[in-house]
């Protein structure tokens, strides 16, 4: 039996919820996106600013979708940008975000680690993307990665390799807080205050625009002036539309974005079809999930209406969650011939986060169906079993599809007796790509000044690295116990035990005890 348990972590979080922002003209601007999921309609408004007369800021829909962005002429580090009464200054990474009160605005700290991680997994997305550009990014303090190798012969070829490289076209470097015309477009769809995008601009290198887009025209203004604060306004332009028809105007090849990253306040689902069309060929969805009643298993039937998933209470119903937003992620891009290729996904705290890519092509979207699960959970035991929703047979050169044959269970479980609940679909493939994953833990350990959560981060990358990519959905040690009636085991006994029987074992990082 494949068994996976969780390890403490030795951090202490602080758990606050998301407030609610309203986008009515007369009402005070709290920080979140709620507010951009009920707008149906383009929403095209100045943004005022309170800077030096030199500054300008227009949010009006251009040529290629983008709102036009605040010129500040020479494109100082810092423009002067005075304080209006009752703002308040709060800084995280890099960026100094101003806020207009401290009654009207909420600042969740915990969502540090939110930007943070995002940031870091950007930035290899574009240190790998950028790289078949021919661009090279760059990142102070970064150690220089250096394989040293003992043959001649492999360093004769790697320098003929390297020669022949620098003729034909010389290497071009992309820093932080530098507009790279080969770099990344990135939206923010609910940007609020612009926190996120601006330290996308002022950390992540590689970048060629960052559009920050609210409904909220107040919400616009204050990303204006907090581009304009942290001297980012060559990279980062205000937005105020709705966030869907944003997207859909930009569904155009050339148009697409190479990021767009999606953190609302509640669920993502009415953003996901436009999200899915808008983002170019290989390029990143972000997107970041707090309706946890909906996700775990408290109310399966809205979770259906939501994602196309019925979701169960169970030990496990946090990977769950990451697996029905990544099968509806997929249902959703197979629409276009697209499909998704999960870089990592993590549960943290209050809410979920996946990173994925989105692909074009016909052959592969054909083996959705058996990359879908549904789930068989006993009630009695909670003793659970998948049952594909597609099967797919190689045949030489061709792949034969046909229906999935099932179920894979009797009418009670054969252990305990007791009847099963139905879950499902669920993505039951790897939720991760560890080749990746290992690129951004070997990023943030050779840079651990980088954010403030480093060490959080490599906690969480590290038992992420552990988990098996084959294996959906995991069992508990206290709950076998239960089951079995027996006293609970250590956690490293457990593991030394079932490692001399061969049975494989490991921690989750969704499962906390």
């Amino acid at each position: 039996m494949l068994v996976r348990t969780a390890r403490l972590f030795p951090f202490i979080i602080s758990h606050h919820l998301h407030p609610s922002r309203t986008h009515s003209a007369g009402q005070g601007f709290r920080w979140s996106a709620a507010a951009a999921s009920r707008g149906v309609r383009v929403m095209e408004t100045e943004v005022p600013t309170s800077n030096p007369p030199a500054a300008s800021a227009e949010s009006s829909a251009d040529g290629t979708g983008q709102s036009a962005t605040i010129s500040t002429g020479d494109q100082e580090k810092m423009p002067s940008v005075g304080l209006l009464p009752g703002e308040t200054v709060v800084k995280e990474g890099k960026a100094a975000i101003l806020f207009p009160s401290a009654n009207e605005v909420f600042y969740n700290p915990v969502q540090e680690f939110n930007r943070d991680l995002t940031c870091a997994v950007i930035t290899e997305f574009a240190r790998e993307l950028l790289a078949q550009r021919g661009v090279k990014v760059v990142l102070p303090s970064e150690q220089e990665r250096v394989v040293v190798s003992l043959s001649e012969e492999t360093n004769e070829a790697e320098a003929q390799t390297e020669e022949k490289n620098g003729s034909e076209e010389p290497a071009v470097t992309a820093a932080a807080g530098e507009r790279c015309e080969r770099g990344l477009r990135v939206l923010e769809g609910l940007a609020a205050s612009g926190l996120r995008s601006v330290r996308f601009a002022l950390e992540v290198p590689g970048l060629q625009s960052v559009t920050a887009n609210d409904f909220s025209a107040k919400a616009a203004a204050l990303i204006a002036r907090n581009a304009q604060y942290n001297g980012v306004s060559h990279l980062l332009h205000a937005s105020c539309r709705d966030a869907s028809m944003l997207m859909y105007d930009m569904r155009a090849k050339k148009d697409r974005y190479d990021v767009i990253d999606l953190d609302p306040y509640g669920s993502p689902a009415s953003f996901l079809d436009a999200a899915v069309q808008s983002v170019s060929e290989g390029g990143l969805l972000c997107i970041t999930c707090t309706d946890m009643a909906v996700m775990a298993g408290n109310s399966g039937e809205t979770c259906y209406s939501k994602y196309g998933s019925v979701s169960i209470k169970a030990k496990y119903c946090h990977e769950m969650a990451l697996r029905i937003i990544l099968h509806s992620l997929d249902q959703r891009a197979g629409v276009y011939q697209r499909y998704i290729q999960p870089l990592l996904s993590v549960s943290v705290d209050f809410y979920i986060r996946v990173f994925v890519r989105v692909f074009t092509g016909q052959a592969t979207v054909k083996n959705s169906a058996s990359k879908q699960a549904l789930v068989y959970n006993c009630v009695g035991c909670g003793a659970f079993h998948l049952q594909r929703m597609g099967r797919r047979t190689s045949n030489g050169k061709h792949m034969k599809y046909s229906a999935a044959t099932g179920p894979p269970v009797g009418p009670e479980c054969e252990h305990c007796g007791q009847r099963h609940q139905l879950g499902g679909p669920i993505w039951a493939e790897s939720i991760h790509d560890l080749e990746f994953v290992q690129k951004v833990l070997s990023a943030v350990l050779g840079n651990p000044c980088r954010f403030g959560t480093s060490k959080r981060i490599e906690g969480v990358l590290s038992m992420v690295t552990e988990e098996l990519e084959d294996v959906p959905l995991y069992y508990t040690v206290d709950n076998l116990s239960s089951t079995m009636h027996c006293n609970t085991p250590s956690l490293l006994q457990f593991r030394y035990t079932h490692t001399h029987t061969h049975t494989h074992t490991h921690t989750h990082t969704v499962c906390i005890n």
